[in-house]
């Protein structure tokens, strides 16, 4: 049996999206508070249409939550960093399991390359960041080798439309 990522079966296949859901899922990203009324008003469909449409997407696994895009810097999380790891062949499930543990963790990635994973994450200051790495992620015993990128200057992307 197959299963999903989280360990659960795997999701039904995604249905085609259409013109439609496209312009709703921009709207969305640029606005995660939008109404179903304004949401409706902007892609020409009734509100029912536009429930409906926004649960599909969310059934669907399309759009995975909705959240707030937070100024770290101003939130006391000033360091941000992105860390690339080495870690034990097939050990990332292990692995993810303890990164997303970390505080201040905001993105892991496995992927292919000089190194097998990409982690992003934002601490109060460099203090904190140091210890985040030496102390807690070289403890991680499937961790081979660390490297880490500071960000000097980040900047979320607005969706393009």
């Amino acid at each position: 049996m197959a299963v999903g990522a989280e360990g659960g079966p795997p999701p039904p296949p995604a249905r085609p999206l259409d013109a439609v859901d496209e312009d709703i899922l921009q709207m969305l990203q640029t606005d995660g508070r939008a109404s179903i009324r304004s949401v409706a008003e902007r892609v020409h469909v009734s509100r029912a249409n536009a429930y409906a449409r926004i649960n599909r997407l969310i059934e669907d696994g399309v759009i995975r939550g909705f959240g707030a895009r937070v100024n770290h810097e101003r939130a006391g999380q000033g360091t941000s960093a992105y860390i690339t790891l080495k870690i034990v062949q097939n050990s990332w499930r292990t692995v993810r399991e303890e990164l997303r543990r970390l505080p201040g963790a905001a993105h892991i990635a496995l992927v292919g390359g000089d190194f097998d994973v990409l982690l992003l994450v934002h601490t109060p200051d460099n203090r904190s960041l140091r210890e985040l790495v030496l102390t807690r992620l070289q403890a991680i015993p499937e961790v081979l080798s660390t490297r880490t990128l500071l960000v000097f200057e980040e900047e979320d992307l607005e969706p393009q439309g």
